[in-house]
């Protein structure tokens, strides 16, 4: 599984269930990176999406306590155990999970590779992905050519999980 997030200079990701900016290039590359792929996410992270709908021309997954949860267009499961029988069936490389905080945390120790796109900035945030930086299991393998939107720096990185 691969995990692909933007996270700001503290690795903020979020705040009150919204992106803490939205860079159209990085949209685009998220996009490039899942379509025709398996996307896993959280409840709120599918809420909020446009009309809290699935994301169009990938394999929603859903992960939540809530037994009663069955939105449409989403495959729903309640645990980690539950939810490596569904991916099993696809090629790991082509299981993205995208958020929230909760479920990257959860999840985050199933991936092999991280996707971040560092932007540098501090915004205000409530919810966080942890700290590749500082975690002795992760080292950055791959950093792109510095990235602008109006004034705003950012780069795609590439994080590889130790063996």
């Amino acid at each position: 599984m691969i995990a692909i997030v933007a996270a700001d200079k503290n690795w903020g990701i979020g705040l009150k269930n919204d992106l803490l900016v939205r860079i159209p290039s990085d949209q685009k590359f998220f996009r490039e990176k899942t379509t025709g792929k398996v996307v896993v996410m959280g409840r709120k992270t599918l809420e909020s999406f446009p009309g809290k709908k699935p994301l169009p021309n990938r394999v929603n997954i859903v992960l939540t306590r809530n037994k009663d949860y069955a939105p449409e267009g989403v495959t729903v499961v309640h645990d980690i155990e539950e939810l490596n029988k569904v991916i099993e069936a696809y090629n790991k490389d082509d299981v993205y999970l995208i958020g929230g905080a909760s479920i990257y945390k959860q999840l985050i120790g199933m991936c092999d590779t991280a996707i971040v796109t560092k932007i540098d900035k501090v915004y205000e945030a409530d919810t966080y992905f942890p700290n590749l930086d500082e975690d002795e299991n992760w080292e950055m393998t791959q950093e792109s050519e510095e990235q602008t939107y109006f004034d705003l720096i950012y780069y795609f990185c590439t994080y590889t999980k130790k063996n």
